[in-house]
């Protein structure tokens, strides 16, 4: 399971073509703002450790949301760049500053069967 766990969160789930990923975002106030933005398609793409697409309308935050790094599983908001991001590797190599807006609710190498670009849809649960 994810190394960061959420308790009575908001349950999503993201479509990555038929494949869905199901998450739980936390209480914060970007997280909040992701929320009422749903049903929200972001395009992304995969990477090494990641999978991340450019937001058209970047959440706000303040410093006080900002955390060091990521944990494997992580659902962030990068904010240099604007980036929605899940992080589901290579946390012992973690570095930058994130607003953590939640976790997957899956094994994060689920992430692993995932490649090329999507059309990510995220909605409610």
């Amino acid at each position: 399971m994810t190394t960061r766990e959420i308790k009575n969160g908001t349950k999503i789930n993201m479509h990555f073509g038929s494949t869905i990923i199901p998450g739980i975002l936390n209480d914060s106030e970007p997280a909040r703002e992701l929320i009422s933005r749903l049903p929200y398609t972001v395009h992304a793409s995969r990477y090494e450790f990641d999978v991340c697409g450019v937001m058209d309308e970047p959440l706000s935050f303040s410093d006080e949301d900002l955390v060091p790094g990521w944990k494997n599983g992580d659902i962030d908001f990068t904010t240099q760049g604007d980036y929605f991001t899940i992080l589901f590797d290579n946390e012992e190599n973690c570095y930058g500053e994130f607003v953590n807006l939640g976790v997957i609710d899956c094994d994060p190498s689920t992430m692993d069967s995932l490649s090329g670009s999507f059309d990510i849809l995220i909605e409610l649960a």
